[in-house]
């Protein structure tokens, strides 16, 4: 499978640092970034090649691998999926806006394309979507970081937002990818609190789900990428976890 990636940041990274196409039969090929130097800089690391212009990848990738923003997402899914070509999207959070989510539906079942979308910064999405449709009554998501993840210069506890996953989205869209994907996991709005806590040096994750099955509660605490506060290695482990898994012929918790 021949991979092309939009956006050379942390996640990418990490990611094609640990790809070997003799293991496993991925090969990401092509890498494009809105900063030339940095496409470069990781093609020249990975054997691929950079493009200055993002359609050129488009003829020979069976999948594009989105690491970008959720800005890139809007962009470019529409134009992937139009040539039949399945994609991982990591910013979850575009989804969230229910007129471009229903556009790009659409577009992929007309061009028979799919759009994968990684478990991210948290674990238990199997048992969310496990229960989604059988009795799941209520969840919800707090999100506790650093001031220096979240941009803040801040030495005591602050409660920056509480509200609706879609709003969260809005205000923090390089931030909260993780109430996007609970959300998409069980096909509703979920509740949602961020917190700025000068006392933690891990992005943690605490998810709560009650309903006619019982109740379960999850807590991740992701170390932060080195090179990017914002993100969590786990959301790079999460897509590198999905990518290994198209070639596996025995699947376990998809």
């Amino acid at each position: 499978m021949k991979v092309g990636i939009i956006g050379c940041g942390a996640i990418a990274n990490i990611i094609t640092g640990s790809i070997a196409p003799e293991n496993n039969g991925i090969e990401i090929a092509y890498f494009f970034d809105k900063d030339v130097e940095r496409a470069e800089n990781l093609a020249s690391l990975a054997g691929g090649v950079a493009v200055l212009n993002f359609d050129d990848m488009l003829n020979d990738v069976d999948l594009v691998l989105e690491c970008a923003s959720p800005d890139s997402v809007k962009k470019y899914a529409p134009i992937i999926l139009k040539k039949g070509i399945d994609m991982i999207t990591m910013s979850i959070g575009a989804f969230m806006d229910k007129d471009f989510y229903n556009e790009v539906l659409k577009i992929a079942r007309e061009n028979n394309a799919k759009i994968h979308l990684p478990s991210g910064a948290v674990v238990g999405l199997d048992g969310i979507k496990a229960v989604a449709k059988f009795g799941l009554k209520e969840i919800n998501l707090v999100t506790r970081k650093s001031p220096r993840s979240l941009g803040k210069n801040i030495d005591i506890e602050e409660v920056l937002f509480e509200g609706k996953a879609s709003e969260a989205v809005k205000q923090f869209p390089l931030n909260i990818n993780v109430a996007a994907t609970i959300s998409m996991a069980c096909n509703r709005d979920i509740d949602v609190k961020i917190i700025v806590d000068p006392k933690v040096d891990r992005n943690v994750h605490e998810i709560t789900a009650k309903g006619d099955f019982g109740e379960f509660k999850t807590t991740t605490m992701n170390f932060p990428c080195e090179a990017n506060p914002k993100t969590s290695m786990l959301a790079a482990l999460s897509a590198i976890r999905l990518l290994k898994s198209f070639n596996e012929t025995i699947s376990v918790g998809m």
